[in-house]
C-alpha cells in the first residue's frame, strides 16, 4: 500500500496543528488515523468466484483453451442452450432479429384464416374521378393534390392490415362511387 507524498504531508500537518506535543504521537497512532483503502472491484469478484470450487475449475479450464477451441465451445453452448446468433450490432439490434422467427410462425396460421387485409385501388371510372379523389382524401387524410396523384397512379395499395368488416365497407363505398378496390 503506497501513500502519496501530499497525503502524508497533510496528515503530518494536521497532527502538528491539533496536538499539544507532536513528539508524543507514536507512529502507531499516526497509522491508525489513515483511512483504509476501498476494496477494488476486481478483488471482490475474485473472492466471490473463489467460494465455488466448481466455477474456479471451469474458469481455469476455459482460460487454457486456444482461440479455435473457444470458438467451438461457444458454438456448442449456443446449440445446447438454444441461444440464437447475435448480430454485430449488440443487444439493440438483436431484438428485431429475435422477433423474425416469431413472425414466421405467425404467418403460417394467418394463411389458414386471414383476418387482416390489404386494400388496393385497381381502377376507377373517368366520370367518377372527382368523387373518388374526395373519398380517398377523407379516408387517408391526404391533401387534395396528394389524393389526386394517388388516384391517378392506380393500381396502388391504399391501406394495409385492415380488418375484414372495415375493408368490406371501404370496398362497397368506393364501388358505389365508381372505383374498383380489391381486398388482398
Amino acid at each position: 500500500m503506497s501513500v502519496s507524498f501530499t497525503t502524508t504531508a497533510r496528515c503530518c500537518a494536521h497532527i502538528f496543528r491539533h496536538s499539544t506535543s507532536s513528539l508524543r504521537r507514536s507512529p502507531l497512532a499516526i497509522s491508525q488515523r489513515r483511512r483504509p483503502a476501498p476494496a477494488r472491484r476486481w478483488q471482490s469478484s475474485d473472492a466471490a468466484a473463489a467460494s465455488n470450487p466448481k466455477i474456479v475449475g471451469i474458469v481455469d479450464q476455459i482460460s487454457q483453451l486456444t482461440l479455435l477451441e473457444t470458438a467451438d465451445l461457444v458454438s456448442s453452448l449456443k446449440s445446447r442452450l438454444n441461444i440464437p446468433d447475435m448480430p454485430m450490432g449488440g443487444f439493440a439490434a438483436a431484438a428485431p432479429a429475435a422477433a423474425a422467427p416469431v413472425e414466421e410462425e405467425q404467418a403460417a396460421p394467418a394463411a389458414q384464416e386471414k383476418t387482416l387485409f390489404n386494400l388496393k385501388l385497381q381502377s376507377f371510372e373517368a366520370g367518377a374521378k372527382p368523387k373518388v379523389i374526395k373519398e380517398i382524401k377523407s379516408m387517408l387524410g391526404l391533401s387534395l393534390v396528394d389524393s389526386k396523384k394517388f388516384v391517378e397512379s392506380a393500381p396502388k395499395l391504399m391501406k394495409e392490415g385492415v380488418p375484414k368488416e372495415e375493408g368490406e365497407k371501404i370496398v362497397e363505398t368506393l364501388k358505389g362511387l365508381g372505383a374498383v378496390v380489391v381486398m388482398e
